[in-house]
């Protein structure tokens, strides 16, 4: 951070396709005495979607409808953070009437439980929603943790909550790639910042330095050991997490030789094309799939980029029928100190 130079208070959102290492660097991120970063949560998005629901927020008593619907609905994942389901609640109806400072009060609230001066979220499907953060919190940075996109196929078809199949996670790594670049014109060096999980895991200090200079903060030494808080913020119940409880390691960098089929290696290598070897990431010389096996993927490809479509169609709609702005108007002054 230069000297003279006011601390930042920029929400920080990372994203990345599914297995590419964005709980790691959660943890990394959450290890930063002014960087608080939850596990990943489920409320963000679906409160977005359905903001019309809500109706007018200048209504108080609407306002604590929404509430209680992030605070008390299991699948929201509320519980993870820790937090006072009732003090939060208060927070969101004693705030501006509006959807992102509803969101960013419930941040704030969890910044405050470890005494830090700025808040971030994780998660992967982050990436075909940054629109949509981007309008609730027009301030935020975005970090795209990008891996191999075999490694990434071959952790996700492994998933017991993962029930797609082959040709949806070689998709899913290609549209993170896409959506990436897109947003990285889109955005700019001031906001959008690209890392490699393989870097990250070799060597965590250089990585890290980047990404804080990127952030406007210093680099503090503990980021480079997570493990020593994930057991506070990695729920027990993801037992595919297990490893972030270990010291940083280069081990699983390259294991889909062993994990995939010479055909699914094959396949995810025909359709990222020049996207691996763009990263760095060398080809395999696997045989080219079969005509048969290219034409699936491509309707599966065509099959999502319709879903997205649909979806961009029925946001547009729900843009027109707002009660509200969606944009977080928290006040910075109301940010906690450092302790």
């Amino acid at each position: 951070m230069a000297t003279g130079t006011a601390p930042s208070a920029r929400p920080v959102f990372v994203f990345g396709c599914p297995r590419s290492g964005t709980t790691l660097l959660q943890l990394m991120l959450h290890s930063h005495p002014r960087l608080a970063v939850p596990a990943e949560t489920r409320f963000v998005l679906s409160a977005y979607t359905g903001r019309c629901d809500f109706g007018d927020l200048s209504d108080r008593e609407n306002r604590r409808r929404l509430a209680e619907w992030i605070t008390g609905r299991p699948a929201a994942r509320f519980g993870d953070l820790g937090l006072d389901a009732r003090a939060v609640s208060e927070r969101i109806i004693e705030g501006p009437p509006t959807l992102g400072s509803a969101l960013g009060a419930v941040f704030r609230a969890y910044a405050d439980r470890f005494g830090r001066r700025r808040w971030g979220d994780k998660r992967p499907s982050y990436s075909k929603n940054i629109p949509a953060l981007l309008r609730m919190f027009p301030d935020a940075q975005f970090v795209h943790l990008i891996r191999d996109g075999r490694d990434c196929v071959a952790s996700l078809c492994e998933m017991p909550w993962y029930k797609l199949d082959v040709h949806h996670a070689i998709a899913s790594w290609r549209e993170a790639i896409d959506i990436g670049r897109r947003a990285a014109v889109r955005l700019g060096p001031d906001s959008y910042y690209e890392l490699q999980y393989e870097r990250l895991v070799a060597d965590p200090q250089d990585e890290l330095c980047r990404l804080c200079a990127f952030l406007g903060e210093e680099f503090h030494p503990e980021m480079t050991q997570p493990q020593r808080i994930a057991e506070l913020t990695v729920p027990p119940q993801k037992k595919w997490h297990d490893r972030t409880h270990s010291a940083v390691s280069s081990g699983r960098v390259g294991s889909w030789r062993d994990r995939l089929e010479p055909w699914e290696a094959g396949l995810a290598e025909a359709a990222f094309g020049d996207r691996l070897t763009d990263y760095g990431y060398e080809p395999s010389g696997m045989p080219r799939p079969s005509p048969a096996l290219l034409a699936k993927f491509a309707a599966t490809a065509a099959h999502r980029r319709m879903a997205h479509r649909k979806a961009d169609v029925r946001d547009r709609w729900r843009r027109r029928h707002e009660p509200n702005p969606v944009t977080c108007l928290l006040p910075a002054e109301t940010a906690p100190t450092l302790l």
